[in-house]
C-alpha cells in the first residue's frame, strides 16, 4: 500500500490547483480522476460553452445592427467549423494540463476516481493508497430527471452537446437555469428553432425579478419560452422526438416536436461515487459534501472544495476555495470562505452579472437604499443604442456599504468586476464613486447607478 502526504480526488481546476501547490512543497501527492483532466470547466463547461457563445454574440450584433443605422447580413453559418474550433480549444487546454502533470515531480496521476475504504484509505483500481491529508474535489455531473421515456431518445446534456457535428433544425431544452438559457442563446443565434421548457414561471428565479423579466422579454423574441410547464414524457418521433408538457397547475398537455432534445436540469454531486460514508464523511440531503466555513469536513484531515460541496458552483469560486482549503490545511490561522462575495454571470443575450444580495434578501436584515440606472443614461450606452439594459444597486442605508449589485446588458460580466472588488473588501459607495471613471466609457454605468440611491 503506497502512502502519500496528500491525496487529491478530482483533476479539475480545484483539484489541480491543490495538487500543484502540494507538489511545489515537495510533498508526495496522488491525484485521482477517472475522467479527462481539466474537469468540467475545461472539457464541458466554461471553455467550450463560452467559445461557442462568443460566436453567438457576434451573430446577434450583426442581426441587431439596424439600430445603429446600417444593416449587416450573415451569408454563411459554418456550424461544423464552429464546433470543430471549439473542440480544438478544449483539446489544447487539456493537453497543456497533461504536459504540466507529466513535468511535475512528486505527483502521481492515477486515472481512477477511487473510493474510500476508511477515513485514510482509498481503493484505486487494483491498488490501495493512504493519505495524511485528503482533498475532495470530485465535482458534479448533469442531473437527469426521472422523466418517462427519456431513455428512449438520444438526449443531449452540456457534455454530449459538444460532440454535435450538424446543427439541429429544432431543439427542445428542458431547464431554464444557466446552462439552459446560455445554450438557448447559442442555438437560436445559429438559426435553430429553440423551445425552452421550465417548471418555474420565471427564468433564472434566483435573479432580481426585473432582470428575469427583461431576459424573458428579449429571449422570447427569438425562441419559444414555455414557462410554468412540467415536462411529462418524451417519445421518439420520425426525425427527432416529441415532448409532452403540461401547463401548471393542472393545465392541458401540449406536444412539442424537436429534432433534438437537451436536458439542462441542474447538477448532482459525485460524492456517491466515492462512497464517502465509508470514511465517515457527512453529506447534506442532496449528497453534496458538508464542510464548515473553512472548507473542512467533519473528518479533520479531509477538506472539500468546488462543485463537490454544492455551493456557488462557479470556476472562480472553486479557485478561491482551492486556495483557502490548502491554506487552512497548512496553517494554524484559518481563513473563512466568503460566499457572499462570490459573483456570477450568465452569458446569454442580454448578458447578466450579479454579486451579493438581491433587494429582497437585503431587506430581510437591513435598511437599504436602492439605485438604478439604464445603460442609456450614460453617453456610451446611448451611443450603443442600448435602450433596455440597466444596473441596480442595493446599499445599506446607515453605512452605505454595498450589499448587492446586478447588471443586465452588454459586457455585464466585465463591468461588475470593480463592484466585486468593493464587496469583497466590504467597501462602501465612496470606495467606487471616489475614484475617477473614464468618460465616456461604459464603466460610467457604475457611478451613475450609485448616484441614484433612494
Amino acid at each position: 500500500m503506497k502512502k502519500y502526504d496528500v491525496i487529491v480526488i478530482g483533476a479539475g481546476d480545484v483539484g489541480l490547483a491543490i495538487a500543484f501547490k502540494a507538489a511545489a512543497e515537495d510533498l508526495q501527492v496522488a491525484l485521482l480522476d477517472k475522467g479527462k483532466v481539466g474537469g468540467t470547466c475545461v472539457n464541458y463547461g466554461c471553455v467550450p460553452s463560452k467559445t461557442l457563445i462568443y460566436v453567438a454574440d457576434r451573430i446577434m450584433e450583426a442581426k441587431e445592427s439596424a439600430k445603429l443605422g446600417f444593416r449587416a447580413e450573415i451569408t454563411d453559418m459554418d456550424f461544423p467549423a464552429v464546433m470543430e474550433r471549439m473542440r480544438g480549444v478544449v483539446a489544447a487546454g487539456r493537453e497543456g494540463i497533461e504536459g504540466a502533470l507529466e513535468d511535475t515531480e512528486n505527483l502521481d496521476f492515477l486515472p481512477h476516481m477511487g473510493h474510500f475504504l476508511d477515513a485514510h484509505t482509498l481503493a484505486v483500481g487494483n491498488e490501495k493508497i493512504t493519505g495524511k491529508k485528503i482533498f475532495i474535489a470530485s465535482g458534479a455531473r448533469p442531473s437527469l430527471p426521472p422523466l418517462k421515456g427519456l431513455d428512449t431518445v438520444p438526449y443531449l446534456t452540456n457534455e454530449t452537446v459538444l460532440g454535435l457535428k450538424k446543427r439541429p433544425e429544432s431543439l427542445i431544452i428542458i431547464g431554464g437555469g444557466y446552462v439552459g438559457v446560455e445554450y438557448a442563446h447559442f442555438f437560436s443565434a445559429c438559426g435553430t428553432k429553440v423551445t425552452l421548457l421550465d417548471r418555474n414561471t420565471t427564468l433564472l428565479p434566483f435573479a432580481e425579478p426585473e432582470i428575469s423579466e427583461l431576459l424573458k422579454k428579449q429571449l422570447s423574441v427569438r425562441l419559444a419560452l414555455l414557462l410554468g410547464y412540467e415536462t411529462v414524457e418524451v417519445r421518439p418521433a420520425p426525425g427527432g422526438c416529441t415532448v409532452l408538457a403540461k401547463k401548471l397547475p393542472g393545465g392541458a398537455v401540449q406536444e412539442i416536436f424537436g429534432e433534438a432534445i437537451m436536458v439542462a436540469a441542474g447538477r448532482v454531486s459525485n460524492a456517491d461515487l466515492l462512497r464517502v460514508a465509508a470514511a465517515g464523511i457527512e453529506t447534506d440531503k442532496k449528497n453534496f459534501v458538508r464542510v464548515d466555513d473553512y472548507l473542512q469536513t467533519n473528518q479533520k484531515h479531509i477538506w472539500a472544495a468546488g462543485d463537490a460541496i454544492g455551493k456557488a458552483m462557479f470556476t472562480h469560486a472553486g479557485d478561491k476555495e482551492a486556495e483557502l482549503a490548502w491554506h487552512n490545511a497548512r496553517n494554524r490561522k484559518k481563513i473563512k470562505m466568503d460566499f457572499a462575495a462570490v459573483p456570477h454571470a450568465v452569458f446569454t443575450h442580454p448578458q447578466i452579472a450579479s454579486v451579493g444580495l438581491t433587494e429582497r434578501q437585503a431587506r430581510q436584515d437591513h435598511a437599504v437604499l436602492v439605485g438604478r440606472a439604464f445603460y442609456a443614461d450614460t453617453v456610451m450606452g446611448e451611443a450603443m443604442a442600448e435602450r433596455e439594459g440597466f444596473a441596480k444597486a442595493i446599499v445599506e442605508k446607515d453605512t452605505e456599504r454595498i450589499l448587492g449589485f446586478h447588471i443586465i446588458g452588454p459586457q455585464a460580466a466585465t463591468l461588475i468586476q470593480e463592484v466585486v472588488n468593493a464587496v469583497s473588501n466590504q467597501g462602501d459607495v465612496k470606495s467606487l464613486t471616489g475614484a475617477m471613471h473614464i468618460f465616456p466609457a461604459l464603466s460610467d454605468l457604475i457611478p451613475e447607478t450609485l448616484g441614484n440611491l433612494e
